[in-house]
């Protein structure tokens, strides 16, 4: 097996998964996030895409039902021993052969709770539980029941964290002597994602995000890439990945002499920034941080150029996507806790003058002030040759 953390944390994991389901009355889960398997139990697979539950009962006992193609890869990736295959064939029905197990499992008749909100969950998966589970169980959606135990940070992950910090930082600190005018995107992003993997790293769970020109206030990433102009803008977001643990950053670059616009907007990201920092304390709630940040955006008469989120959880996360819960938008009261991995970001996107200014970095909380996770100042020095 090739795990990466030791028998006595993921013990210390499924003490607090079962704890939490004898609190909440629950016999079994019905795990389909990929990220909860990992936790869990350390395996690692794209597979997710297709059917797969991992069965986790109150008593501890852990079965897996997956396609034949993550047999292997359960066996070498994770500490799962009792490993169950749907048959790939025509009309194939696997939440037929989820039922039969949990029968053989004696859980008739009892509380099961279903990770619904998770991208291994399909529409067609959730219609097919509920027509064949709803008189067999009862089912109750417990999708943020383990993404509420990973939001924090064990000290043998934060290992794993600071790693992928460092490979964020040590892929910039590569790609920014090729950013100056004439440079193409492609270089700079394979710079980039080429420093992580040298370094040991992953893919992340989403693609890296570079734009420039008008391109630059897109904060999705999208094919085709272009040379960098005398006088322009380069917005990146991209993350260091180890162990499938993240560590993100944004910064939007101007390209020769920055125009008075884009810097009135950077000062206004930077203040609403440090006012996010000052307020990244354990007890202070995601609203609160999305309140700071837009109370000073606000009052530069910017809000119309700003997000409606400003920052999220980091962790262990596959495709399509490295944000996690909690997210830092209106109303959502989560508390902040010590030790969880926080991205806070400023995106500020003028379309009347194609004016961007990002800044992003992560965080980790403590009992006091956060620690910043990376040693890059906000003020970098670009190659203008």
């Amino acid at each position: 097996m090739a795990l990466h953390f030791t028998e006595e944390e993921f013990s210390a994991r499924m003490q607090r998964l079962t704890d939490r389901m004898a609190a909440e009355k629950l016999d079994a889960l019905l795990l389909f996030a990929q990220e909860s398997l990992y936790w869990l139990t350390g395996y690692e697979t794209f597979g997710f895409c297709f059917f797969q539950c991992l069965v986790v009962t109150r008593d501890g006992r852990k079965v897996l039902l997956t396609r034949s193609a993550d047999q292997r890869q359960a066996r070498h990736t994770s500490n799962i021993s009792d490993i169950r295959i749907w048959v790939d064939r025509g009309h194939a029905d696997p939440v037929g052969q989820l039922k039969e197990l949990l029968f053989s499992l004696d859980l008739l008749g009892t509380r099961l709770g279903v990770e619904f909100d998770s991208h291994g969950m399909t529409g067609a998966i959730a219609l097919a539980l509920q027509e064949q589970l709803t008189s067999f169980a009862d089912l109750r959606d417990t999708s943020s029941l383990v993404p509420s135990l990973r939001a924090v940070k064990s000290a043998e992950e934060l290992v794993y964290v600071r790693k992928a910090a460092d490979l964020a930082d040590t892929a910039l600190e590569t790609a920014l002597p090729l950013i100056r005018p004439g440079a193409n995107e492609a270089d700079i992003l394979a710079a980039l994602q080429g420093a992580v993997l040298a370094g040991g790293g992953d893919y992340a769970a989403n693609d890296f995000v570079i734009g420039s020109g008008r391109d630059a206030l897109l904060v999705r990433s999208h094919s085709g890439r272009r040379s960098l102009a005398d006088s322009d803008q380069l917005t990146l977001e991209w993350a260091g990945a180890f162990r499938r643990y993240h560590a993100a950053h944004m910064r939007t670059l101007p390209i020769g002499p920055p125009t008075r616009r884009w810097q009135d907007m950077e000062a206004v990201a930077r203040e609403a920034l440090s006012a996010m920092e000052a307020r990244l304390t354990a007890g202070t709630s995601f609203s609160d941080l999305f309140l700071a940040h837009a109370a000073v955006i606000d009052a530069h008469d910017m809000m119309p150029h700003r997000l409606n989120t400003c920052g999220y959880s980091l962790g262990a996360r596959f495709a399509p996507s490295w944000m996690d819960a909690p997210i830092a938008y209106r109303d959502n009261e989560t508390l902040i806790e010590p030790g969880m991995v926080l991205f806070l970001h400023v995106v500020l996107m003028d379309s009347a003058t194609d004016t961007a200014v990002t800044l992003g970095r992560s965080y980790l909380t403590g009992p006091g002030e956060a620690e910043c996770l990376s040693r890059l100042p906000l003020d970098l020095a670009l190659n203008s040759g």
